[in-house]
């Protein structure tokens, strides 16, 4: 794989080296480049420089510019204002560091791997074992997926981790249920039918919850089938089992319709750390990080208090002898850092459980899990609302099944692919293999392309639009650049250096020449939105260039056409690349 230095990146080079030849006793300084509207670049570093070594800004930018190498990357340079430094670069230089990125066979299109690779486990998309999904598992799954891409391209080393809800006190009110009615599980779908096997679940949940709540008698036997249940009794086990088998059925039918791989070994649910709660108890009892308060085995923290002053307490180990979520999560962090060497632990949750985690994290700090060389995480997200900006409903008020949610924006969208279909000359099933493309990519745009930890309305007609900043957009500026490609006959890409750009030629060349530093930032603060924002101003300039760019002109000398056919080429590419790590497809005709 080649990796190609960012035009951003060898400028920032040139003027340190300048700054260093230049200016001696400023010792190693920061240029401080930042793309500008007044040239390609500006440098801002020489003001700070001056008030250091009490010189006058505007001479020493002049020395600074006498430092730097003639010809090449730099076109042209102007000192402005107190000392700026505005940098305009060659057409030459754009285009063969694109060519570069373009000659990558990797598909990386010269994006390096990070230097300091390490081990993230990152938590994602947590469901619960028997019971449906809904709105409110959409993001955890959406930008986790996400994330997990990203990370991989960079370089990072992921572990995939799903911690479902599949232990508690409910199993021993459906397994109890499902002794006392044998054939409950049974449905008319065949073994990989997903919905059928929720649709059984949620029938068998709600008639023994009934019971439970109705028969004491009932309600005792299923509390003596949770500690059947814990103390390991086969048969308990084996019909715990097939609650949990039949509902991963039904949770690989909903990852399937979000077009995301959820692979069995990953999902490791709370039962998962089951062996080592009280283990985990010992050791912060031991160690003193717990205590005993009122029966109960408690961290305690001066910083979080109730409303009457109190301190309230992380409970690790209940009054009654039970574990809460603290120990599981406490479990997990130890066989995370401990068994699977991570570096970093990621957890893609709900922001109203934030202080949970602080917790967590803080009490994991105080027994020595986690050390200077790990650092955990939570990726904290909002909550998707309606239109009416209340959290997302039905109308009758019930919390909207994710299932339902998909079928809606699938069908939304194939409305939208047919009604161009005929223009564009697609079957019956590419309509209906794009439409699910277009209907799952805006769903998950309009996640992804808003900062993690805000809200979003949830606007299906907004989502599907073909303009605006939406998926549909960009899938249309990748569509549209494959029909180019397709009717250039003879003409192939290829970069012609020698050319002379035009304005709009050089902004999308330039922004093409961004991807590898926008995936590093992303990469490292967890925030594919900033990907997202990437991607619609790269279908922006595209667009642009088409208003003032032909590409396929007659009146356009040939290596004109090819230069322009290689930037509308490496766009797509990029769209294509950039796309696939959000999860989303990009169909080749739209």
């Amino acid at each position: 794989m080649a990796s190609v230095p960012s035009l951003a990146s060898t400028l920032q080079q040139q003027l340190a080296d300048a700054l260093t030849a230049a200016l001696p006793d400023a010792g190693a300084a920061d240029p401080l480049l930042r793309r500008s509207d007044r040239a390609d670049f500006q440098a801002n570093g020489i003001l700070a420089l001056a008030k250091k070594l009490k010189g006058n800004p505007r001479e020493l930018a002049a020395q600074v510019t006498a430092a730097l190498p003639a010809g090449g990357l730099i076109k042209d340079i102007e000192v402005s204002g107190p000392g700026f430094l505005n940098v305009t670069l060659t057409d030459r230089a754009i285009v063969e560091t694109l060519a570069a990125r373009a000659a990558d066979g990797e598909g990386r299109l010269g994006v390096p791997l990070k230097d300091d690779a390490g081990t993230t486990v990152i938590d994602y998309a947590q469901p619960n074992v028997a019971k449906e999904m809904h709105v409110g598992h959409l993001r955890s799954a959406v930008i986790g997926d996400a994330v997990v891409r990203i990370l991989e391209f960079t370089g990072e080393n992921v572990v995939r981790r799903h911690h479902i809800g599949d232990w508690g006190t409910q199993f021993g009110m459906l397994i109890q249920y499902l002794i006392e009615h044998p054939g409950a599980l049974q449905h008319e779908g065949g073994p990989g039918d997903g919905e059928a096997a929720m649709s059984t679940l949620n029938r068998v949940y709600k008639e023994s919850r009934a019971l439970f709540d109705s028969d004491e008698e009932f309600k005792a036997r299923s509390r003596d089938r949770v500690v059947a249940l814990q103390a390991g009794d086969p048969g308990t086990l084996e019909l715990w089992h097939r609650f949990v088998d039949e509902s991963k059925i039904y949770f690989h039918s909903v990852f399937d319709k979000l077009d995301m791989e959820i692979r069995d070994p990953d999902i490791v649910g709370e039962s998962g750390y089951n062996d080592m709660l009280e283990e985990t108890c010992r050791i912060l009892e031991e160690t003193g990080v717990a205590v005993r308060s009122e029966g109960a085995l408690c961290v305690f923290f001066d910083d979080v208090k109730g409303p009457d002053g109190n301190r309230v307490p992380l409970i690790v180990k209940k009054t009654n002898g039970g574990y809460g979520y603290a120990a599981t999560d406490l479990s997990a962090v130890r066989n995370r850092v401990q068994d699977l060497k991570a570096d970093t632990l990621l957890y893609v949750v709900d922001a109203r459980q934030s202080l949970h985690f602080r917790m967590v994290f803080e009490t994991a700090r105080r027994a020595g899990w986690l050390g200077d060389d790990v650092k955990a995480v939570q990726l904290a997200f909002g909550t998707v609302l309606g239109k009416d900006g209340k959290p997302f409903k039905t109308r009758e008020g019930e919390t909207v099944r994710l299932e339902d949610l998909l079928d809606e924006a699938v069908q939304r969208a194939t409305a939208v692919v047919r009604d161009k279909a005929e223009k564009v000359g697609l079957s019956e099933e590419e309509i209906v293999e794009n439409g699910r493309y277009v209907g799952i990519g805006a769903v998950k745009y309009a996640d992804l392309s808003t900062s993690a930890v805000r809200d979003y309305k949830f606007d299906l007609d907004q989502m599907v639009a073909l303009h605006g900043d939406t998926s549909v957009y960009l899938q249309y500026a990748y569509a549209r650049i494959r029909s180019i490609l397709r009717k250039a006959g003879d003409a192939v890409p290829a970069a012609h250096p020698e050319l002379e750009l035009a304005p709009a030629e050089r902004a999308l060349g330039l922004h093409l020449d961004q991807f590898g530093e926008v995936l590093a930032e992303v990469g490292a603060g967890y925030e594919p939105h900033k990907l997202a924002a990437y991607l619609y101003q790269l279908a922006s300039h595209l667009t642009t260039f088409y208003d003032q760019c032909q590409v396929l002109s007659p009146d356009n000398a040939p290596e004109v056409v090819e230069n322009r056919l290689f930037l509308v080429e490496l766009t797509a590419r990029t769209l294509h690349r950039g796309m696939a790590l959000l999860g989303i497809r990009t169909p080749e005709r739209l």
